[in-house]
């Protein structure tokens, strides 16, 4: 464009044409202005969108720290030297700490070492904890000791923008660095949590001075480059044509002598060269695609899809089929006990405390308090007229509600029993689906409170509270049937069973049936043998509604042609009925429901290995 600009401005026109000759030149550098402009304010948008974004992922990040006395909720950038941090399962840690606390404390630490084993930590073993890993099991607290470029992430970052600068420093020769009196004392205006997002950034640019194109943009460029091809030789043809034409006419036919105007004439066929060429080439191809994707993240970014890669869209443009998590996802993630069964009563509202046995009542309570991270809790709404909040785990949430609905106060009992009076805690993972904590009694004894999904707990059950309070045996019999009876129809409900159960041992005294007898404390590391012969408390049936938009999400994906699958951790119960409520599953339809045994069952060889036959 600029060489066919230049001509028309330097290179003489006809008699006809020197009046307007130079509106085209002027045409074509208004063209070349408007198309670089557009382009830079489409870079400058797209590049104040991200940045928008990401401090808007920074500001949600946030990390439960106490200030004062009280557990608060704060951005990790506001995190300092000497905070005290809550830290439990799935947490990333965003700075290093020195532990204080712990219950069966883990932490994978091989995004610093390498190494995928679980590292025990403890007040009296390895109590250092760093930043960039992650807590697999247990919770604890621990005070902030680095923040920032002085925390492990931050020094790793830090280094690694240092070794990509050095080869372009060593090539430049730069001089000897003159000391300057002082300097050192210049201060710093960036905070450490600031310089750890600018080492961050400069070691992601540095890492990938090469940002790969996606695969449609990479098909369209091709694409473009053969239709380039394509128009340069169909654009040399035309020169040469032209010319060739020309020089007979000129020549051979009129028999005319070379002039110092046919000059002209050749640079206009090279113009026209030139024209062709620029029309052919297609090189606003792959740039229309970016435009579209660029100007489509802020609508996404209005429906709460927040899309920090281009590509990303185009990825899931090829999609065919989505599995979706249950909770959070297809439901609000806003948990509610709204049955239970005590004392062999169905209940389908909370009763009353008083209309309960007073021991079971009060067992009740502590073991939903104690045995509970800490960490959740139910807090008072913002604003008038609105729920109340849920901070931390859903369902430990509406637990604790549940006993708020029987009328207790469950940190009360918090007060008594606080974090670091708890003798033993085995959390909740995957693996155990159940959670147990141990505190000591007043007699010197232990009492152990287990939590979880219903059908676990209720196997590890040889003692239930029957009908007014009266302690019963319970056999594997009666757990089948107590399953049949109340679990099965509240997780057809759609609602999420917890059994809640406990264990007194009781040191060197005589101790009831339901009791353990023990000569000195239990060896706790032997889980096996301490969450055992447990003592059914209560089961609870836990609402978690359907989001309203999902029903209707569901069916813009299946008309789409879109397999909706639903993939979740709760009893199969429990997910047939929710499936039914979102329309992934219709009554009518030929369906599958599995549980994850009888999949990995159909899908694996005999050698364990996936079969990708069984999988077609």
């Amino acid at each position: 464009m600029f060489v066919a600009n230049g001509h028309f401005f330097l290179a003489g026109h006809d008699d006809g044409e020197s009046e307007a000759g130079w509106i085209e030149g002027v045409a074509i550098l208004v063209s070349v202005v408007i198309v670089v402009l557009v382009t830079a304010f489409n870079d400058y948008t797209k590049e104040r969108q991200f940045r928008g974004l990401q401090n808007r992922i920074e500001h949600e990040h946030k990390f439960a720290v106490i200030r004062g006395g009280e557990v608060m909720q704060i951005p990790v950038s506001d995190i300092f030297t000497g905070d005290i941090c809550q830290v439990k399962y799935g947490d990333l840690l965003p700075a290093d700490g020195i532990i204080i606390q712990s219950n069966d404390l883990k932490v994978d630490e091989s995004s610093l070492t390498g190494e995928s084993d679980h590292v025990k930590k403890g007040e009296d073993h390895d109590p250092m904890l760093l930043s960039g890993t992650h807590v697999m099991e247990g919770s604890g607290k621990m005070v902030v000791s680095a923040v920032g470029v002085n925390s492990q992430a931050g020094i790793i970052f830090t280094l690694l923008g240092a070794a990509k600068e050095e080869a372009p420093q060593k090539k430049a020769a730069p001089k000897k660095p003159v000391a300057v009196e002082g300097e050192a004392n210049i201060p710093n205006d960036t905070t450490p949590h600031e310089d750890e997002r600018e080492a961050k950034k400069k070691s992601s640019e540095d890492s990938n001075p090469h940002k790969e194109k996606s695969v449609l943009q990479a098909k369209l460029t091709k694409l473009a480059i053969q239709i380039g091809y394509a128009g340069s030789t169909i654009a040399a043809f035309t020169v040469v044509i032209l010319m060739i034409r020309f020089a007979i006419t000129t020549f051979v036919v009129n028999e005319n002598t070379w002039k110092a105007e046919h000059t002209q004439m050749m640079v206009k066929f090279l113009i026209i060269g030139v024209t062709v060429l620029v029309v052919a080439v297609p090189e606003g191809l792959p740039l229309a695609v970016t435009l579209a994707l660029a100007y489509s993240v802020k609508k996404m970014m209005k429906d709460n899809n927040l899309v920090r890669h281009l590509d990303a869209c185009e990825t899931m443009g090829n999609a065919t089929a989505i599995c979706s998590d249950k909770t959070g996802t297809l439901t609000t993630n806003r948990m509610t006990v709204v049955q239970c069964y005590i004392c062999n009563v169905l209940y389908k509202t909370i009763p009353k405390y008083a209309s309960l046995p007073p021991e079971v009542a009060s067992i009740i309570v502590d073991a939903i308090s104690i045995n509970s991270a800490y960490t959740s809790r139910i807090m008072e709404p913002d604003n008038p007229g609105e729920l109340p909040k849920q901070v931390g785990n859903k369902t430990e949430c509406s637990l604790l509600g549940f006993v708020l609905e029987l009328g207790k106060d469950y940190q009360k009992v918090r007060d008594v029993m606080p974090e670091e009076k708890l003798h033993k805690v085995y959390t909740f993972n995957s693996v155990r689906k159940s959670m147990s904590t141990v505190i000591r009694l007043p007699n010197k004894g232990f009492r152990l409170f287990t939590k979880g999904a219903s059908e676990i707990v209720l196997q590890k059950c040889s003692f239930i509270f029957g009908a007014g309070g009266q302690l019963e045996r319970f056999s594997p019999t009666d757990a089948d049937r107590l399953v049949k009876s109340v679990i099965e129809p509240m997780a057809c409900n759609g609602l999420r069973t917890i059994g809640i159960a406990y264990k007194d041992f009781i040191l060197g005294d005589e101790a009831n049936a339901n009791q353990e007898r023990c000569d000195g404390e239990p060896n706790w590391d032997d889980e096996n043998s301490i969450v055992t012969n447990l003592t059914a408390i209560c089961i609870v049936g836990i609402e978690d509604p359907v989001r309203a938009e999902v029903p209707e999400a569901i069916k813009q994906c299946q008309r789409a042609g879109i397999t909706v699958r639903m993939v979740t951790g709760d009893n199969i119960n429990t997910a047939r009925s929710i499936s039914l409520k979102c329309g992934i599953i219709r009554p009518q339809d030929d369906f599958l429901v599995l549980e994850g045994k009888e999949f990995n069952a159909r899908i694996r060889g005999a050698d364990g290995e996936v079969s990708k036959c069984s999988l077609a």
